[in-house]
Order: structure tokens, then sequence, then C-alpha cells
């Protein structure tokens, strides 16, 4: 199959050939705008792109344009990348029951199938609540619980867990995973984060360039990144895998765990115990680092007069030339307090401090002209006109250049993927100069090349003085890249390390879940170190 966006002139599929049996769990990913998305989208009928097409997809050796409307609609099943894209209704349960309904199925078979699926992710506590209220990840599971309960043979998951915290990302996982060897629904998903998806498929793709480059078993693929020089790719495996497969050590059976992981390491180090030097602190001007740029006193917020409060007496400071990640649960109140400080919302009571002043005695010029820019969770929100460029205006070339999205400048929006809307909204806000940076989930569909390219960026923009506080459920870009992390829990701050350049990966090596799959492996021999760098690093030594 090969396929092109209408009033494109690039292909975004080339020549591809897969097949996929019954039952199978099949990883697909790669960098940015490669094609996975078009790629799952031809796949479900309904939501075929429109644009050039040569070849033809078979779902069970029947033409997939020739399936009847129902069967379509329920035996195939897709769960998107951005879950606002596919809430229909007002109320979770209203939800559920959207596709049963459609469907003409008996009251009773729907009200049954709604129960179970609710029981099944947990949504019991939450099923009377409205969409429009719940996290990114809560619909997320919304999303994926509406189709399972129409029970599909075929299960199309677009990065699903881009929006859920390390956690519910795992149990997510696990859940997809259970329902693959308990049902044998067969699962095809695009995924950057391979830490959790990798050791449960039966086979992985990467893509390239609208190709499929390898098509392999999920254990033989750090061998065949690194014997075919694609380094690039290495930063998307599982951490044990990439330690293994970087640091020098001959394996001929890859190890994709934390158990694995720990193993391996063990036979190598036997009873060696290291310690891990601390980075050399970050230069930043004293007079810069002592003034905070952003400062919340007791801060208090709830949605509606009836529902409980997202955030009670909050209290945090974030100095200039600082970046702040916060991390948290879905729904542990990250997003909201983004949008507090941004002044998108208002705080029942507290104080909300922008370089000293509250923010209520400022005016909107004030507040978002080389002041504040605030990049939301769903990136579609920023943009205005049909293509980038108009988007971008006169001087966006240069933040495009920047960001490698120059080629991207004449598409729509709305036609990019994932990553590269977030690229093309992280450069509509750059070009507000922003001093303080607000960033929520400004990871999510970027690929590990794309990651540090995006911490590049941060960095300059901190040797400038400015304060960059993200939102995030990237526990390694975090680690590698914060100067301090802050964990939200029961409507405050539960734990912040104080400002410095070991901060935040002292606030990881203290932690048990929230920390990165490299201390999990080498916390017993190395207790210090934090990134796969750091036991790479190790195992050469």
């Amino acid at each position: 199959m090969t396929f092109k966006y209408a009033l494109s002139e690039n292909e975004s599929l080339k020549d591809i050939d897969l097949e996929v049996e019954e039952g199978e769990f099949c990883l697909i990913f790669g960098s940015s705008g490669c094609g996975k998305t078009t790629l799952l989208r031809h796949l479900k009928r309904e939501l075929t792109p429109a644009g050039d097409t040569s070849g033809q997809v078979l779902y069970r050796g029947e033409n997939i344009k020739t399936l009847p409307p129902a069967r379509s609609a329920c035996e195939i099943g897709l769960v998107m990348q951005n879950p606002d894209s596919q809430i229909v209704t007002d109320v979770v349960w209203h939800e559920l029951a959207f596709g049963l309904e459609n469907l003409g199925m008996d009251s009773g078979v729907i009200r049954r199938r709604v129960a179970e699926m609710a029981s099944f992710f947990g949504i019991g506590s939450w099923f009377h609540k409205k969409t429009a209220e719940l996290s990114g990840g809560q619909k997320q599971l919304v999303n994926l619980a509406s189709v399972l309960a129409m029970q599909p043979r075929l299960l199309l998951l677009d990065e699903p867990t881009s929006q859920l915290d390390p956690i519910a990302a795992r149990e997510f996982i696990d859940m997809v995973s259970r329902l693959n060897r308990e049902t044998g629904i067969t699962v095809i998903m695009t995924e950057h984060r391979l830490e959790e998806a990798l050791p449960v498929s039966s086979r992985v793709v990467l893509m390239e360039d609208g190709r499929i480059k390898y098509n392999t078993a999920p254990r033989s693929l750090p061998t065949a990144l690194t014997s075919g020089h694609d380094t690039r790719y290495l930063g998307s495996l599982p951490a044990a895998a990439r330690i293994f497969a970087q640091s020098g050590v001959q394996e001929s059976n890859c190890p994709l765990t934390v158990r694995e992981g720990k193993d391996r390491l063990s036979s190598l180090l036997g009873t060696k115990s290291v310690q891990i030097e601390k980075p050399a602190a970050k230069t930043i001007n004293k007079d810069k680092k002592k003034q905070a740029a952003v400062d919340c006193r007791e801060v208090f917020f709830k949605y509606d007069k009836d529902t409980p409060d997202v955030l009670t007496g909050l209290n945090l400071s974030v100095n200039k030339g600082e970046m702040l990640c916060l991390l948290g649960e879905n729904g542990s109140g990250k997003s909201t307090l983004l949008q507090i400080i941004a002044g998108v919302l208002r705080p029942q009571r507290g104080k909300v401090l922008i370089n000293g002043r509250n923010i209520r005695s400022m005016s909107a010029h004030e507040l978002y002209t080389g002041n504040i820019g605030l990049l939301p969770q769903n990136p579609k929100a920023i943009f205005l006109h049909d293509t980038l460029r108009a988007d971008l205006g006169d001087g966006g070339l240069q933040i495009a250049e920047t960001l490698g999205i120059e080629k991207l400048l004449d598409r729509h929006p709305y036609d990019l993927s994932g990553g590269e809307q977030q690229k093309a909204a992280l450069a509509r806000v750059l070009l507000q100069k922003p001093q303080i940076l607000l960033l929520d989930e400004p990871t999510k569909g970027l690929d590990a090349q794309a990651k540090r390219e995006l911490a590049l960026l941060l960095e300059k923009l901190l040797d400038d003085g400015a304060c960059i506080i993200v939102s995030t459920h990237d526990i390694d870009f975090a680690a590698e890249y914060a100067d301090r992390c802050a964990l939200l829990f029961d409507g405050g701050v539960a734990s912040s390390g104080s400002a410095g350049a070991s901060s935040a990966k002292e606030f990881f090596c203290g932690n048990y879940f929230y920390t990165t799959a490299a201390n999990r492996i080498a916390r017993d021999f190395a207790p210090g170190a934090i990134t796969c760098e750091d036991v790479i690093k190790l195992c050469r030594e």
C-alpha cells in the first residue's frame, strides 16, 4: 500500500507490506511523522484519510472497504492519540453506552456491558462524572472501555499511554496484554514509550519515512538497531535493552524488563557497590537565581461549588533560570495548576505572584506579551489558521527550523502527526518570547531524538533566565533534564526537592514507583544511578 494526502507532494506511506496474524500483539514505533498514525487510520475504514491510495487492506481476507458498516464499527475498535477527539457525550456512563446504543442493542445487554467495563477499568468512582471534567488520562480510559464494550476482534491503539501517569500507563498496558492473552483479541498499537509495551508484544515494527524498516521479534530489535547503526532509535528502547545494547557488554539475548536487567547486572557486577558522582552544578546568575518568577501561596481551587477541591492550600515557588517538573497521577491537578499560573483559571483562595506581582493586578497584555506562555495539553487548541505558516507568521521560520518543522509550514496543523503538532504548538508559544514557560505534557508524541532536541532548546532558554514549569508523565525526561521535581498529591505538593542541579536525581532516588526503570535496575549496586547513561557508564567501567 502507498498513500499520499490530498494536496501533499510527498507520500506518507510507501510500499507497505504487513501481515498481522489473528491474536498477535503487534507494536509499531518510529520517529514523529513517520506514518504510524496514517497507517493505523487505514485499518479503520471510517477514519481513512483523504488522499491517493494504491494497494489494499484486507481484514480477515475481505477488503476493508466492502465490510458492512455495523461489522466494521463493531469488530474493529480504535483508540485515538488525542482523547478529546473521541469523546462525544457529556457524562461518563453515557459515553460507555453510546456505541452500543447506536448498534441498536437491548437495554439489558447495554447495562451489563457498561457495568462490566466500568468494573474492569475501575471507573465506578467517576461513573456519573461529566466527561469535560476528566483528566486526559481518564478520558483515554473511558475511550478504551467504550470501544471494548462493543467486543471488537481487532483493537487499534494510537499511542494510548501518552497522557497517562507512569503507574496508570503500566496498568493500561497490563490490561491490554491481559485482553490479548485471555480473549485472543488482536492488538496493533503505535507507541513511543516502549518500556512496558515491548516486553508484552509478540512482534515489533519500526517505521521510517513512511516505510517499514524492521519487522522482527522484540528481543531481536536491539541487535538489529546496533548492527544496522540505527542508534537514534536506541533511546526508545526499554531501559534494560538500551543499557546492555550500548554498554559494550556482548549479549545474545537482550533483556527487556527491569527484572531481567537486574539479573543481568547482578551477574556482571556480583556484590560490588558503586557510588555515582553527582553532576556538576549548573551555572546560574546569582541575582536571577534568588528571584522567584512564580510564587503560589495557599492556593485553593475547585471547578464547581459542589465538587471537591482540586488544590488545597498549595504552596510552590519557582526561580528564574530553573526548570521544575510537576509529577503526579492523572487528576492530581497538574494541568489545573499550570492554568492557574497562566491566569486562565482563578483560584477561590490564595495568591499567585508573577515576578513579585499579584496576577490579579495584571492585564492580559502584561501577562501574555513577553511574560507567560502556556502550551496546553491539547495542542490543537492553539492553532487559528489553515496552514502552519499562517499560524507562525513572518517571524516563525527561524523557530520552525530550530524545531525541525520547516518542511511542514504549508500543511494544515490538524493534518500533522501528534508529535509534529506538539512541535508546531511549542513554536507558536515561543514566538511570544515568554520569560515564564508553562508546558503541559510537551514530550507527548515525541520520539527520543525529538525529546533531546527539545531539551537543548529549553536549556538555552534557561541560560537566558527563563523560568520553565513542565507538567509531565515522562519520568526519564524529568530525571535527565529537570533542576527540581515536585509530586502533586491530595491537592498540594507532597514532595519537592530544593533548588540545585542534583535535586531532581535525589528526588527519584528515594522513590519506588515514581522513578526511572534504570534506577530500579541498578539501585542495589549504585543507588545514585538514575538515568540509562549512569548505568551504561557503570557497565563500561
